[in-house]
């Protein structure tokens, strides 16, 4: 049984998801998104049902709350998105032609569940590698649709918002300006994007793809943008790679505008799609924790000067074969 209860401090939902806590960790010589053991069949991208969803379209009711302790149902939706058949590839070893076909994929996805009055934001996700919990390692994504907005989402429209209100411009248009004229930190661009490592992040390599167009959102893409995409993201992660001469763990995080709500119906007007990598390593086998400061007081603290980790990173790009 899965719930959300809500946080009066934070404005916000908390998934109690009970049955997660009986997700397995498979052995080695089975992989359930394999098409060689039949829980799949051959494809090329996939979606897959997530077995062990935290929210579903079909939610069991909520029978007991009270005026302060306020919970709703679990409505929304948690699939899986099968990267590749081929078991032992990364993400980043995939072609260009695949990464584009999954990015069709996310589209897609985008496109269905938009039409759901309940859903109010769709979040296409990665988790890879071990250090960021990974425990099936077939190449594979995520896609969460949620009946709310999630509360960092929600903090980046207002504070957007605020901006577009005294500036009439997109806080992101600004930022990409500003950027590109002190070339310090950027790493890579193409006609529709730009990969960077923003002067604010709070990881050493936390890499941001932006949309130079300011398009609001995935299904608003055409074919042009999509493909341009895929080559962000083939470059960005097969960098990665080479940074430490080993898999580089990291978070890929899928930011775009709200569905289906009133007070941001005008999204499209000060944000934009980006995606944001959350990558844990600041050296080869030190991981970058979010301890007390960072996740008690939300205080975020940057081992690195992102100006020295953005240059590493373009000169890998540069050299890159695709």
């Amino acid at each position: 049984m899965s719930e959300l209860r809500y946080n009066p401090f934070l404005d916000t939902y908390t998934i109690v998801a009970a049955n997660r806590q009986n997700r397995p960790h498979l052995p080695k010589d089975y992989c359930p998104f394999c098409p060689a053991y039949g829980n799949v069949p051959d494809y090329d991208v996939l979606i897959y049902p997530n077995d062990f969803p935290a929210l579903s379209l079909n939610p069991q009711p909520i029978e007991e709350q009270t005026s302060f302790f306020m919970k709703k149902e679990a409505y929304g939706a948690c699939e899986v998105i099968l990267y590749s058949p081929e078991h032992d590839k990364r993400f980043c070893q995939l072609s260009v032609e695949q990464i584009f076909k999954i990015c069709c994929l996310w589209k897609e996805r985008f496109d269905f569940f938009k039409n759901d009055p309940k859903i109010q934001y769709i979040f296409p996700f990665e988790n890879n590698g071990e250090e960021v919990g990974v425990t099936i390692h077939h190449p594979h994504g995520q896609l969460y649709a949620y009946s709310w907005i999630p509360s960092k989402i929600r903090t980046e429209l207002d504070n957007c918002i605020k901006f577009y209100q005294v500036t009439q411009q997109p806080l992101i248009k600004m930022w990409i300006e500003k950027e590109k004229e002190e070339k310090l930190r950027i790493i890579y661009e193409n006609e529709n994007f730009l990969a960077l490592i923003p002067f604010f992040t709070d990881y050493p390599f936390g890499v941001q793809i932006v949309d130079k167009n300011l398009t609001p959102h995935i299904g608003a893409m055409d074919t042009t943008q999509l493909k341009d995409l895929a080559k962000a993201l083939k470059c960005v992660t097969l960098a990665f790679d080479q940074i430490y001469e080993r898999p580089f763990p990291y978070m890929l995080c899928v930011h775009q505008t709200p569905v289906n709500n009133e007070f941001y119906d005008k999204a499209n007007q000060y944000y934009s799609f980006h995606i944001e990598f959350y990558p844990p390593l600041r050296e080869k086998n030190k991981i970058k924790w979010y301890a007390s400061s960072e996740m008690g007081a939300g205080a975020a603290t940057n081992t690195l000067f992102v100006e020295d980790t953005a240059s590493l990173l373009s000169k890998i790009i540069q050299n890159l074969k695709i």
